[in-house]
């Protein structure tokens, strides 16, 4: 897969510094997914059992034992996932994910 945005990742963790311990984790996903081939949600469901699949492409991943989200929308067809969140529980609480 090809991740649109990686400096979302970058910009995540330079935002605040009690961010740093989601740094493992957020390049650990980074590296398994561009090593993906997601051609349907249930492929992406098979390789990360925990992430929610949603409407329109949408899909979240739990980050650091679910201490942040990590929201994406992903276009099958071309293998490409495109960051459009990252953020605390709380933070995620606060945004529609279906138009983010």
């Amino acid at each position: 897969m090809r991740v649109i945005a990686r400096s979302a990742i970058r910009e995540f963790l330079d935002r605040n510094s009690s961010y740093a311990d989601s740094k493992e984790a957020l390049e650990a996903w980074y590296q398994h997914t561009v090593k993906a081939d997601w051609a349907t949600p249930a492929e992406l469901k098979r390789q990360f059992k925990n992430a929610s699949v949603l409407q329109d492409g949408r899909a979240v991943f739990n980050i650091s034992g679910n201490k942040y989200r990590l929201v994406v929308w992903i276009n099958y067809a071309y293998r490409v996932v495109y960051i459009r969140f990252i953020g605390t529980h709380a933070q995620y609480d606060k945004v529609d994910v279906q138009t983010i």
